[in-house]
C-alpha cells in the first residue's frame, strides 16, 4: 500500500516534522524506533486505518522529517512536539502505540497529558534508565559516528544484529539488507541529528519511577529474541504498571512490527477493540 499521498508536514520549533495522516475513527499516534522511520509501521497502518485514524510521524532526523530542533534536549521535549502535532490536527484524545524510543517519548507524553491518552501500547522498549553497560557502549558508538560523519561499515555490522531475530539474515534477508543499506547511505547532514537523538535516548531519565501514574489500559509486547531491549525489561515494566498486559512475540527481535507483522497487528486490533469500546 502506497501511503505517499497521505504524507504531510508541519513546522514545529522551526523544523519540519513529516507525518502520515490516514484513516478515520478513533485516533492512534504511532512512534517508531531509532534508526527507522514511519514505514516500520506499514503493515499495521494498512490494517488499522480501516477502523482508526492513524497519525504516524517520522522522528526528527529520520524519514522525511528535518533536523532535531536546536532547543530539543530530552524525550520530554519530543513528547511536547508530538502533542503540538496533535493540537494542530485538533485531536484531543488518542491512543499511543510506540516501539522502542516511540514508547519512551510516549511515556513522557502520558505523564505530561494523561487525560488525552486513552490507551498505551509499548513494544520492544524500556522506559527505565538505560543500564550503565549498554549506555556506555552506545555512547561509544555515537562518538564513532560523530567522528566519522557517517555510520562506518564495521559499526553497521555491530548495529544491525541488535534489531533482528537470530536467523533474520536467512529468514528475512531483504529486511536486513534494506536496513543496512539505509544506514550506509545516511546523508552527512543527518548525522548530527542521529547522534543528538541517540544521546537523548540512551541518556533518558527513568519514567518507570512514575509507574503509578500509568493508569490507562496498557499493552506491553516484546520479541522473545530482542537483543536491544530484553524480555526481562518488559517484565519489569509489566510488574510496575498495574493492570498491564504482557505479550511475547515469537521469532521476533527488536523490529517486531515487521518481523512478525501479522501477529503484532492482530494483538493490536484485539487490544484496541477491547479498550476503546
Amino acid at each position: 500500500m502506497d501511503f505517499s499521498s497521505y504524507r504531510q508536514q508541519i513546522s514545529i520549533e522551526g523544523s519540519q516534522l513529516s507525518y502520515l495522516d490516514i484513516g478515520t475513527g478513533p485516533a492512534l499516534l504511532f512512534g517508531h524506533s531509532y534508526l527507522w522511520d514511519s514505514a516500520m509501521w506499514a503493515p499495521q497502518i494498512a490494517n488499522l486505518c480501516k477502523s482508526y485514524r492513524c497519525i504516524v510521524p517520522d522522528l526528527w532526523g529520520h524519514g522525511q522529517s528535518a533536523a532535531v530542533p536546536e532547543n530539543c534536549h530530552s524525550l520530554l521535549d519530543i513528547s511536547e512536539h508530538m502533542l503540538a502535532l496533535m493540537d494542530a490536527l485538533e485531536i484531543e484524545t488518542f491512543s499511543l502505540i510506540g516501539l522502542s524510543v516511540g514508547a519512551m517519548w510516549g511515556a513522557e507524553l502520558v505523564l505530561k497529558a494523561p487525560t488525552r491518552v486513552k490507551a498505551l501500547v509499548m513494544l520492544d522498549s524500556f522506559i527505565g534508565f538505560e543500564p550503565e553497560i549498554t549506555r556506555a557502549k552506545y555512547f561509544g558508538m555515537l562518538d564513532m559516528i560523530q567522528t566519522a560523519g557517517s555510520i562506518p561499515p564495521q559499526l553497521i555490522s555491530a548495529i544491525s544484529p541488535l534489531f533482528f531475530a537470530d536467523n533474520a539474515k536467512a529468514n528475512n534477508p531483504e529486511l536486513v539488507h534494506c536496513f543496512e543499506a539505509n544506514l550506509a547511505s545516511l546523508r552527512p547532514e543527518r548525522i548530527p541529528s542521529i547522534v543528538k537523538l541517540g544521546r537523548i535516548i540512551f541518556g533518558r531519565r527513568d519514567t518507570l519511577e512514575f509507574a503509578e501514574q500509568f493508569t490507562q489500559p496498557c499493552l506491553i509486547m516484546v520479541g522473545v529474541e530482542d537483543k536491544a531491549r530484553s524480555v526481562l525489561e518488559s517484565y519489569l515494566m509489566s510488574d510496575a504498571i498495574d493492570g498491564s498486559q504482557l505479550v511475547h512475540i515469537p521469532n521476533a527481535g527488536h523490529i517486531s512490527s515487521l518481523e512478525q507483522a501479522k501477529f503484532v497487528t492482530e494483538h493490536l486490533r484485539q487490544f484496541l477493540s477491547r479498550v476503546l469500546q
